[in-house]
């Protein structure tokens, strides 16, 4: 039995991983390095975060972004130039091949409960025992598809992490759905590949970042009042980055209404350029019902104001962001999924980020409603995995103190 497995390679699994590294404790961990960014991305986006935001963490600081782009030559501004995504899913990989070393690429598809700790089950029949898990299993598990378009036959509808190359949807016509950066850097990308697209929205405008201003002198007041964080200006935004083991000690039903209504939708201050005066815009309409007529998906919306509108497309792509649900990880036992105490769906958490169930840890999108909004972008890495790291550790030095005293206990016994 292994002591940690860790299942996930994206920021958060790799950020642990090298914090564990550094501490010299064993582990072991699985999955698809960056596969959230390197497959289910669209090709051509850029980050919302800035540069100083997108950092995957290790203990010394030895690979940053900064540094990673300083290195291949790439342009890097802390602030003021946006961070394409093949820069950063190419930093990722440099940050496994460096920072973590080796790693299993493979899929799990079981995880039950054993005595001592749990046992995992991959793709490739391989069986792992371990006596603790971090599941950091990034959001592509938790694509929400409103259900007034589920229902759709498959081929008429998707969700937006499904879309990593857009070119086989030059030249058709297309529905994004939504109104938060997802939405709008997918229909403006789609529109630069040549796909007749239309944003349908229930907001009545769209809201982008406003872009940094680089260079400009701030006052010692406007420091203070607006002060820049990992999760964009502003007090409020301050605390959520910074803050994360104090708003753990909100009440649950505080803690909930920030996750769902901060940092709402708005996209960042280059999508702009890309959607609006391009992109035809549908805004302040719901989606009352869906159906597909003639070899078209057809949308029957309703406005705010009772007015109604219908409006038709080859295909509709709901860029209607995610939402942590315990249920959507089928590789998780009944005997597991049973004992997890929830929250809205969401693991309930401990300070260190372990479930219900001991030894189960959760990281990342899913840790979202124990510990703010700030789970949802790659800055809470560092928190994330300097707070799970350090309890594991805690956790690995207790479990060698009995041993090496029964150890000890039978050397003497045999120089007896």
């Amino acid at each position: 039995m292994i002591n940690i497995a860790i299942i996930g390679a994206g920021p958060y699994g790799l950020s642990i991983a090298a914090c564990l590294r550094q501490n010299g404790v064993p582990f072991r961990i699985f999955g698809r390095p960056m596969d959230s960014w390197k497959s289910h991305m669209p090709k051509g986006m850029l980050l919302k975060s800035d540069g100083f935001a997108s950092n995957l963490h290790d203990p010394n600081n030895e690979l940053t972004l900064k540094r990673f782009c300083a290195e291949r030559n790439i342009a890097y501004g802390d602030s003021g130039i946006p961070v394409r995504l093949d820069t950063f899913t190419n930093y990722g990989l440099a940050f496994r091949e460096r920072m973590v070393g080796e790693l299993s690429d493979k899929h799990l598809v079981s995880l039950e409960k054993i005595d001592g700790g749990f046992q995992l089950g991959f793709e490739d029949g391989e069986t792992v025992q371990a006596r603790r898990v971090v599941l950091a299993v990034g959001v592509t598990h938790f694509g929400q598809i409103p259900a007034t378009l589920a229902h759709l036959p498959q081929g008429y509808v998707s969700h937006s992490f499904q879309h990593h190359d857009l070119e086989p949807l030059r030249g058709r016509s297309v529905i994004v759905v939504g109104a938060g950066s997802s939405a709008s850097d997918l229909a403006g990308l789609l529109h630069q590949a040549g796909a007749k697209v239309q944003l349908v929205a229930r907001p009545k405008e769209l809201k982008f970042h406003g872009k940094p201003e680089i260079g400009r002198h701030r006052s010692l007041w406007q420091q203070l009042r607006h002060p820049k964080s990992g999760l964009g200006p502003g007090l409020r935004n301050r605390f959520f980055a910074n803050w994360p083991h104090l708003f753990y000690y909100l009440p649950e039903s505080v803690r909930l209404k920030f996750v769902r209504t901060i940092l709402g939708p708005s996209g960042g201050w280059f999508a702009r350029d890309m959607v609006v005066g391009k992109v035809p815009l549908v805004l302040g309409y719901a989606i009352e019902r869906a159906e597909v007529q003639n070899g078209k998906a057809i949308l029957h919306l309703r406005g705010k104001d009772g007015s109604r509108r219908d409006v038709s497309a080859d295909h509709i792509i709901a860029a209607t962001g995610y939402k942590p649900d315990m249920d959507r990880l089928a590789f998780l036992s009944s005997e597991i999924r049973s004992n997890l105490k929830t929250l809205d769906r969401a693991p309930v958490l401990s300070p260190s980020f372990e479930s219900s169930e001991p030894g189960l840890y959760f990281a990342g999108v899913a840790a979202a409603n124990s510990f703010g909004p700030l789970m949802r972008f790659a800055f809470g890495s560092r928190f994330a995995a300097s707070t799970i790291a350090r309890a594991l550790v805690k956790a690995s030095a207790k479990e060698a103190l009995p041993l090496a005293s029964r150890q000890m206990a039978t050397s003497e016994a045999v120089n007896r």
